[in-house]
């Protein structure tokens, strides 16, 4: 299947000369996925609400300070590809071109849609995320905006003070909140009314109550429910209790496994490939195999890399937080780690990931052993 029928030539533009803070209030207003960025009509690139959310550019600024150049699509080009794109972009919209001009767009819910109904072969459990960043329910808005910054993520579940799942925040929310009738204050008020809105107790601003979804469900009826009430992604929670927090699932995480392919090598995805240095996909592949073969009873069905890139840097090279996630016969394995690069970043998370997975085999050969110390001592 191509995307021929499934990008869509009506999107939102605006010129490389217009302010930021017109650009919020499109956001604000009309909520688009992402907006197309031109420079006398031809295109340059686009603008993401998360470039808003981690950005503190005035509202003066020009739209230009914030374009980000998105792969450029082709209207033949390939769902799964395209789908690949999108999440290794870590975007949500991308220009289509056709014949060398841009034609339109195509966005995730677009993708998702037009592959619904297979989407019922695949179980919440098979793709969700089982680590959470969470927050609490009496933190403030700029401590919010600080875990999305720090963990590169568009979600927050919230949890009240017994650890029980009460509301959700998204970047959404905030930009919202943060943007609120901005354009109607003088530059002084603005400038306290945002201090006022960050000191505000996220329970004030979160969504309640939240949907959920669990393991056992389908993914088909997961996108369904987050198509109904607009959201991006679902908390996942035990079928006993849907009050605790056992993961979450994005459209981002149906997007990925849309890319899975059957090969005859591991399956990598990465997401941010931009912020590849010195080393490549074929590196960070080999580096996984060599992690995961150490492990023989451990089939890996898909492997995801993140690279989130942090302000600081040392001679010029940035601070990388690189996150490794396995989804195996034996569940979910990760490891974590930061460095100065890219290369650095995926070799301190590789070793972590290492040491998950021995220790995991580890946990496994004990309960073996423990299983044959039963089974003679029941023999006596």
């Amino acid at each position: 299947m191509d995307i021929a029928d499934i990008a869509t030539s009506e999107y939102v533009a605006v010129d490389v000369d217009e302010r930021l803070g017109k650009v919020r209030s499109i956001f604000e207003r009309d909520n688009p996925k992402g907006i197309i960025v031109t420079n006398d009509g031809d295109y340059e690139g686009v603008i993401t609400q998360k470039q808003l959310v981690q950005s503190h550019v005035e509202d003066q600024t020009k739209a230009s300070a914030m374009t980000q150049h998105a792969p450029k699509i082709e209207r033949t080009a390939d769902v799964r590809e395209t789908a690949r794109v999108l999440v290794e972009g870590g975007i949500k919209v991308a220009p289509v071109f056709e014949a060398g001009s841009l034609w339109g767009v195509v966005t995730d819910d677009a993708i998702l849609e037009a592959v619904l109904e297979n989407l019922d072969a695949l179980t919440v459990e098979q793709i969700y995320t089982d680590s959470v960043t969470s927050i609490d329910e009496d933190a403030q808005v700029g401590q919010a905006i600080n875990k999305l910054r720090e963990n590169g993520i568009s979600r927050l579940p919230v949890i009240d003070e017994d650890g029980r799942l009460s509301g959700m925040v998204t970047r959404h929310d905030i930009v919202d909140v943060v943007v609120r009738d901005m354009d109607k204050s003088t530059v002084g008020e603005r400038a306290g009314d945002v201090d006022r809105m960050l000191d505000l107790p996220i329970y004030d601003v979160m969504n309640s109550p939240v949907e959920t979804t669990t393991l056992e469900a389908s993914v088909k009826d997961a996108v369904e429910t987050m198509f109904e009430y607009g959201y991006a992604g679902l908390v996942v929670t035990p079928e006993e209790d849907e009050s605790l927090v056992a993961g979450i699932i994005t459209k981002t995480d149906v997007l990925r496994a849309l890319t899975f392919t059957e090969q005859n090598h591991m399956d990598v995805q990465i997401t941010n490939i931009n912020l590849l240095d010195t080393i490549s996909r074929e590196d960070i592949r080999i580096g996984i195999e060599d992690v995961a073969d150490k492990y023989q009873d451990m089939q890996v069905h898909h492997a995801h890399v993140r690279f989130h890139e942090h302000k600081e840097k040392l001679r010029g090279t940035p601070l990388i937080q690189c996150q490794i996630r396995l989804r195996t016969n034996k569940g979910q394995l990760a490891g974590s780690g930061e460095g100065y690069g890219a290369q650095t970043a995926f070799n301190v998370a590789l070793d972590k990931l290492q040491r998950n997975v021995l220790e995991q085999k580890g946990i496994e050969s004990d309960e073996e052993y423990r299983g044959q110390v039963l089974r003679k001592l029941g023999e006596l």
